[in-house]
């Protein structure tokens, strides 16, 4: 079994340790998240683990042969390369294969007729079959698929940030290391692309360790949470929803054990204070427990709660109105006779395919881009807050509390109480020693919060949030959601992040692309629900067909067959179609259990978690079909 041992790791920026005197395991199968306020070092911790950080110090413990894979949040691809090449630039042997034969057959499509290319794709095609490296290659397409990666002859270089992070989480999951550390994987990943992603790494054969803020996806990944707090590292069993329990218990506990330290203290500062000497032992032996007490007396370090308590101007009743909206950006249709009429205290979510126009829909709202034609009215009491997916630029050499003092020294509460900028600063986790450190010396996440107060700061009543889960910590995104429930004012969130949206929005815009948008009523779980229902009827319906190979007029030149199933695979094709239907018999049984038994919150938690497995299973067993099915005569 491959394990990693990690003994006495510790990391210091500047004046702030990010972690001291860390040891733990890894062993095979662990499925880690790693959580922790935004500026806690997660990554940080990550790129020691890795190797990437040579500053951190202690002892990483593998063998030889212990292989890691790690999708950073810019990953570091050759701009020059293809996205194929880039995503084979590994040294395994059978990715050299693969892409040789990538390169013949794109040959021989282009020249059929070339002898050279004829006989080149014929000897990549023998090798293939001499490795049987038929099946990596079936896992490399269906990953690129399902990270709606269609091109794979692009240029790396001609990619967007978000195509880049794709390429990059394509790159190590087809490496299958021992070990996967992923930051933030779900960033710039439509909703059927994670549901794909959480099934992928819940039967990921190796370790994996996760930064992310989707707690949905750590529900379903994650059998252990590590939460990095004040350089220490806590590590809880079980899921997100076992760590909040769990975290609770140890919290209390800690305050208990606290007061009961300050209480002894106090006994033991009255007993000093009557002039005690050590004329004895025991005397002495008690001075010196007093002087350990006073050392550790007041030392419990908790992440606060961000406290988002701010006034807001009052909303009248006209607030967006948009009518027979047409937008095209190069040549893509974004909207087409598009109607929105938003009302007052509406919670409005947007979410769809990735460069189907969400953030342009936005930035229209926002007045950031003009319609092609249509009308666009905002209500004359909207005072409106962009929180874009880019911050803004901020000069790196400004200081925090500089920053924030452009909007005003002071901002008024919802019970017309005035807050400092200092206070406020305090309240979203900016301890005062921070006030005056440069901008640049934050983390990306800490520079997003300083960005998210900026704007609430200016107590708008209509708020545009565009993907605000992407660097935000789960902590801040817990009170922001609590802020928008408690919100007198609009909101438009665009989100693939499903528990977020589940909090937020009632209504929803789906964009399917080519400028179709469906509207739905409910919460945006319920509506994945039905989809994926819908996907895999029609999944079951058609039987897809085999991809067209390249041919020739000569027959003597023909390209050989492809693979046909093994022996083995030829009876799980017999029978898969009837496990589905087991399966989903079992599924409809547990939704019978679930309506009998809708007031047992335990009996409905069990049920549903059993639900979620079946769910995972059913959706291999297609994806399974599907394969086979291309090769069955």
């Amino acid at each position: 079994m491959e394990t990693m041992r990690v003994e006495g790791l510790t990391k210091t920026y500047g004046e702030k340790t990010l972690f001291d005197q860390l040891n733990f395991m890894i062993n095979e199968h662990d499925r880690i998240g790693l959580i922790g306020t935004n500026g806690s070092g997660k990554t940080s911790l990550l790129n020691a683990i890795s190797g990437v950080d040579h500053d951190s110090s202690g002892q990483i413990i593998t063998s030889k042969a212990y292989t890691i894979g790690y999708l950073t949040q810019d990953p570091e691809l050759n701009n020059d390369l293809s996205i194929m090449d880039a995503v084979f630039s590994g040294s395994q042997k059978v990715y050299q294969t693969i892409r040789n034969y990538e390169q013949a057959l794109n040959a021989y499509s282009i020249h059929p007729n070339d002898p050279a290319a004829l006989k080149r794709y014929t000897k990549a095609e023998a090798r293939m079959n001499e490795e049987d490296a038929w099946n990596a290659q079936s896992d490399v397409k269906t990953i690129l698929t399902q990270l709606k990666i269609d091109d794979d002859q692009q240029k790396v270089g001609d990619l967007s940030g978000g195509q880049r992070r794709r390429v990059g989480l394509a790159q190590v999951l087809i490496q299958s290391p021992d070990l996967l550390l992923l930051d933030e994987p779900t960033n710039h990943l439509d909703f059927d692309s994670i549901d794909w992603l959480q099934n992928y790494l819940a039967g990921y054969k190796g370790s994996l360790i996760v930064v992310t803020h989707d707690r949905y996806f750590l529900d379903q990944v994650a059998n252990k949470i590590w939460e990095l707090s004040f350089g220490k590292l806590y590590e809880y069993e079980g899921n997100y929803q076992d760590y909040v329990a769990q975290k609770a218990t140890r919290v209390q506990g800690a305050i208990e054990a606290q007061h009961k330290t300050q209480q002894l203290y106090k006994a033991e500062l009255a007993w000093m204070k009557t002039g005690a000497k050590a004329r004895s032992t025991k005397q002495q032996a008690r001075i010196n427990r007093f002087n350990d007490l006073k050392k550790n007396v007041n030392t419990l370090q908790l992440d606060q709660d961000v406290d988002i308590s701010l006034g807001q101007t009052r909303l009248g009743k006209e607030v967006i109105n948009i009518k027979n909206a047409n937008l095209t950006i190069a040549n893509q249709t974004i909207l087409k006779n598009f109607d929105l009429l938003v009302q007052p205290n509406e919670r409005i979510g947007i979410s769809g395919e990735n460069g189907a126009g969400k953030t342009s829909l936005l930035n229209v709202i926002a007045g950031r881009l003009k319609l092609d034609s249509g009308i666009i009215k905002i209500g004359e009491t909207v005072k409106m807050a962009y929180y874009t997916q880019l911050t803004e630029p901020i000069p790196e050499d400004k200081r925090v509390i500089n920053y924030l003092s452009e909007i005003g020294q002071q901002v008024t509460d919802k019970e017309g109480q005035k807050i400092s900028v200092t206070e406020l600063l305090e309240q979203f986790l900016f301890p005062r020693f921070m006030h005056g450190t440069l901008i640049r010396k934050l983390s990306g996440g800490e520079k997003r919060r300083l960005y998210l107060l900026k704007l609430l700061m200016q107590q708008p009543n209509v708020l545009l949030l565009d993907e605000p889960t992407n660097d935000l910590d789960i902590a801040t995104l817990t009170v922001l959601e609590d802020y928008i429930s408690k919100f007198q004012g609009t909101v438009i969130t665009v989100s693939h992040d499903r528990y977020f949206l589940d909090k937020v929005a009632d209504r929803l815009l789906i964009f399917d692309g080519d400028g179709v948008i469906e509207e739905h009523r409910g919460r945006f779980s319920d509506y994945l629900t039905k989809k994926r229902q819908l996907n895999k009827q029609k999944s079951r319906n058609a039987k897809p067909k085999p991809a067209k190979q390249p041919t020739t007029n000569d027959a003597a030149s023909q390209k050989p067959q492809k693979k046909k199933l093994t022996y083995a695979e030829q009876l799980e094709y017999s029978h898969i179609e009837s496990d589905i239907d087991k399966l989903e018999t079992q599924q409809s049984d547990i939704d019978k259990q679930m309506q009998s038994n809708g007031s047992d919150y335990d009996k409905l938690a069990d049920l549903q978690a059993q639900k979620d497995q079946l769910e995972s299973e059913i959706d291999q067993k297609i994806k399974r079909w599907e394969y086979l099915s291309e090769y069955a005569e």
